[in-house]
């Protein structure tokens, strides 16, 4: 059975997940909050100029509900062997970036960054954290005991 901090972590995760897909969705709409325009969003998101296009947005959005349910489906038991996979390379997808973030944002070329200053900050101070809390997260679910199967 899975413990209560467990339970939370991967509840929380699965939220962050959804909402993440839910906010892609809003950007395939053209909107571009919380930027004024399409060129901050992106300077801001990616730290370079990528379009925001539902060609774009809308298969991210379908991978972050995809994610979100195969890590709510794993919190609670359920899912077998395909949410474990896919709560797995989530917690591979987030400690990647998570460390790849930390290296980029106060490694020695972090003084000489070509992104966006907006971007280093929210990088560093958001993005990075976010990451490494939510993989550790990820890999609490992923290794938790399964309820076991009782037959008739």
């Amino acid at each position: 059975m899975v413990d209560l901090i467990t339970r939370r972590a991967g509840q929380a995760l699965a939220g962050l997940l959804a909402a993440d897909g839910l906010v892609h969705l809003y950007w395939a709409t053209g909107s571009t909050w919380p930027a004024g325009d399409a060129r901050t969003l992106s300077l801001a998101v990616l730290g370079t100029e990528v379009p925001f296009t539902p060609q774009v947005v809308l298969p991210l959005a379908a991978a972050l509900f995809t994610a979100s349910a195969a890590v709510g489906a794993r919190t609670f038991g359920r899912g077998g062997r395909p949410a474990a996979f896919v709560t797995g390379a989530v917690a591979v997808g987030l400690g990647t970036r998570g460390l790849v973030g930390a290296m980029w944002a106060l490694g020695p070329d972090a003084t000489i960054d070509s992104a966006s200053p907006l971007f280093h900050g929210l990088n560093l101070l958001l993005y990075t954290p976010l990451c490494l809390g939510f993989a550790f997260a990820a890999t609490r679910v992923l290794k938790a005991p399964r309820r076991e199967k009782v037959s008739p």
